[in-house]
């Protein structure tokens, strides 16, 4: 069992039970698939402080955790995060991320608060 299945399900928990302070302690492993499983829980907490938190992941070095955490901003209608997903949507070096974050973008852009 690799380290992020034995977390995944702490990791799922915090985020069921709105406890971000221990998601952003796991947001800073070592391990990418650790961060993408934290910025991927994130997105279940609708908060401005979560919205905050996923500024970090954003800027990742990692694609699939940048690319996550633009999809959390946008489930959590993180306007505060739109101008680092507008970025990531045109101009990350990865085509993924690109494309993932152009669709976020279009959902934060489009959205009404």
């Amino acid at each position: 069992m690799s380290r992020v299945d034995s977390l995944r399900g702490k990791i799922m928990k915090l985020a069921q039970k709105g406890k971000l302070d221990g998601l952003i302690k796991l947001s800073g492993d070592s391990d990418e698939a650790v961060r993408t499983e934290v910025a991927i829980a994130m997105g279940q907490i609708r908060t401005y402080e979560s919205g905050m938190a996923l500024i970090p992941l954003l800027r990742d070095s990692s694609p699939s955790v940048r690319a996550a955490a633009a999809t959390s901003a946008a489930d959590i209608g993180a306007k505060h995060c739109e101008e680092y997903v507008k970025k990531l949507a045109f101009a990350d070096s990865d085509p993924n991320v690109r494309q993932i974050a152009k669709n976020a973008f279009d959902r934060l852009k489009d959205r009404i608060v």
